[in-house]
Formats: structure tokens, C-alpha cells, sequence
């Protein structure tokens, strides 16, 4: 796999064509399980680990299963990834894990993971599989973890609450308070509050796109009046 090829995969999975804003995938989990950092940050980490040792396997065997079983077996690869991360949480971060509940084996029909898997995985080479799985995971986990963040600020006032879950006891003097309000924005960390948020997020990177293309298309346009004076 050459640069170009791994510097375009690392643009579409971490902005362009990133899962959560642009393709709109995993919107169960990424609303459901970012009301606090620290559950988007278990959640996304075992999603970005089922991403790549999904996406790995599938290329590798992608010359010898048919087509008509390949969903199936796609399904398999994926089941027995989450099954191993459910199974690891439950040895190192086991109330984190109660707490995720349901949302750890849901990862098997998340979208993101089988759509990767079915248009791009079981078309191309290991090494750019297992590329494609790590940037399209990052830049999923990225906007989760950048919703918990959002969310839990305003529902609470502070910051990395509860990470002794996932980082061990160390962790738990690692929250920090910033806003210091009596009646927090209690919404912000309810079903509506994230939609909300991520309707924010989309809206931003909409924005910040627009800007880019007119910046890059008033600068073509200066570079073609130059060349015409040239002339």
C-alpha cells in the first residue's frame, strides 16, 4: 500500500467520509453510550478493536469463500471478535461492562463494522484492511468520545468522571471539575440532549467543509486570473 493510498484512507475515516458524521452509522450506540467519557471511551475501544480484527480477517480469506455464504461467514469473523472483547472486559473492567450492558454484544450488527467489512475489506489486501478498519474505528471513536466529553460537561459540570472503570483505581482522582454551577444542563445528558449534540457536530463539520471548498475554489480562481494576465 503506497502513501497515497494510506493518506486518502486516513482522510476518509478520520474526516470525510467519517462513519458517525458523514455515513451515519452506529447512531444506537454513539447516542445511547456517550452521556459520560468514560462509557464512550469502553464502548469506542471495543468497537475500534472488533473494526480491525474484523476487517483483517475478512481480507484474508476473501479468495476462498463464496459469495453466496460470504455475508455468513462476515457475521462469524465479527461475532467471535466481539466475543473476545466482551469476554476481556469482563476480566479487566467488569463494571464498566455491567454498565455497557447490551451495547457490547450489539456491536456484532453495528453497521460501521459490517458495511467496512462487505464494500471494502473483502476487496482489498491485509495491509490496507487492517488500515481502512483503524481510521474508520478512530474517527468513529473520536466523535464518541468528543459527544461523552460535551455531554458530560454540561450535564454535570466536570470531567472524566468514574475512569477508575476502565484505567483501575489510579484513575479516580483524575476528574475534574470546571464548571461550577448548582443546576447543570441536565438535558444535555438525556436521550434528546444527544441528539442534539450530534446534530451540533454534523452541522460544524458541514460548515467547515463549505468553507474549505469556497477557500479552495476563490484560490483557483485568483490562480487562473494570474495565468490570464500572463497571457
Amino acid at each position: 500500500m503506497n502513501n497515497a493510498s494510506l493518506y486518502q484512507l486516513t482522510l476518509d475515516g478520520l474526516w470525510k467520509n467519517n462513519p458517525a458524521l458523514v455515513q451515519l452509522l452506529g447512531l444506537c450506540p454513539l447516542l445511547a453510550v456517550t452521556d459520560s467519557t468514560v462509557k464512550a471511551l469502553g464502548l469506542s475501544g471495543a468497537t475500534l478493536f472488533v473494526l480491525v480484527v474484523s476487517n483483517t480477517s475478512v481480507s484474508l480469506i476473501r479468495t476462498v469463500v463464496a459469495d453466496n455464504i460470504r455475508l455468513t461467514v462476515f457475521i462469524m469473523i465479527i461475532a467471535a471478535a466481539v466475543t473476545v472483547t466482551d469476554l476481556l472486559m469482563q476480566a479487566y473492567s467488569y463494571e464498566l461492562y455491567q454498565i455497557l450492558g447490551i451495547f457490547l454484544p450489539l456491536i456484532t450488527t453495528n453497521g460501521i463494522i459490517v458495511g467496512r467489512a462487505d464494500s471494502f475489506a473483502c476487496k482489498n489486501s491485509i495491509s490496507a484492511a487492517l488500515s481502512d478498519g483503524f481510521f474508520m474505528g478512530l474517527g468513529f471513536s473520536a466523535v464518541m468520545v468528543l459527544m461523552g466529553t460535551i455531554r458530560e460537561l454540561l450535564g454535570t459540570g466536570a470531567l472524566f468522571a468514574d475512569m477508575q472503570l476502565l484505567f483501575g483505581e489510579g484513575a479516580e482522582s483524575w476528574r475534574w471539575e470546571l464548571l461550577h454551577i448548582d443546576y447543570p444542563l441536565l438535558a444535555a445528558v438525556s436521550p434528546p440532549g444527544a441528539f442534539l449534540v450530534a446534530g451540533c457536530l454534523i452541522a460544524l463539520k458541514n460548515q467547515i467543509d463549505t468553507c474549505v471548498e469556497r477557500r479552495a475554489q476563490g484560490s483557483a480562481e485568483a490562480a487562473g486570473a494570474v495565468r490570464s494576465e500572463h497571457r
